[in-house]
């Protein structure tokens, strides 16, 4: 997993804006309408919570030591909010989709698997911190 790809494709993706977060939603209750039921009926605070979250993860991927209590923190929250371990599989999947359209002709191959990479990571503590909550 490449820090520095990743955090340069996000740039190119982030800036524009609010359109990454409606993109992510609309993909995700697309594939997966029952998770809608999960988030208020209005969205304007969640997207703006998504995209504070992914640049927290993004500009902490090579750092370790601030990333992973982060996302732990992260995981017992999702957990309160009813997140379960089978929702990462299509949040992941929504996320590569989104990240794939913004970044138009530079996605790639490499990128996908970096982007892959990087979300099990973040799924993975996310959800083992979640699961210390239940055991």
């Amino acid at each position: 997993m490449d820090a520095r790809k990743l955090k340069e494709n996000f740039t190119l993706v982030a800036a524009n804006g609010v359109d990454v977060a409606e993109y992510f939603y609309a993909d995700l209750f697309a594939t997966e309408p029952g998770l809608r039921s999960m988030f208020p009926a209005g969205m304007s605070r969640q997207h703006e919570v998504l995209l504070g979250a992914l640049s927290k993860i993004v500009s902490s991927v090579d750092d370790p030591d601030t990333l992973i209590p982060y996302l732990e923190d992260l995981g017992r929250r999702h957990h309160r909010f009813g997140v379960l371990g089978e929702h990462y599989v299509p949040v992941g999947a929504s996320l590569v989709a989104t990240l794939a359209y913004f970044s138009g002709t530079e996605w790639n191959e490499d990128l996908e698997r970096d982007w892959r990479a990087a979300y099990g990571l973040v799924a993975s503590v996310m959800n083992g911190a979640a699961a210390e909550l239940v055991s």
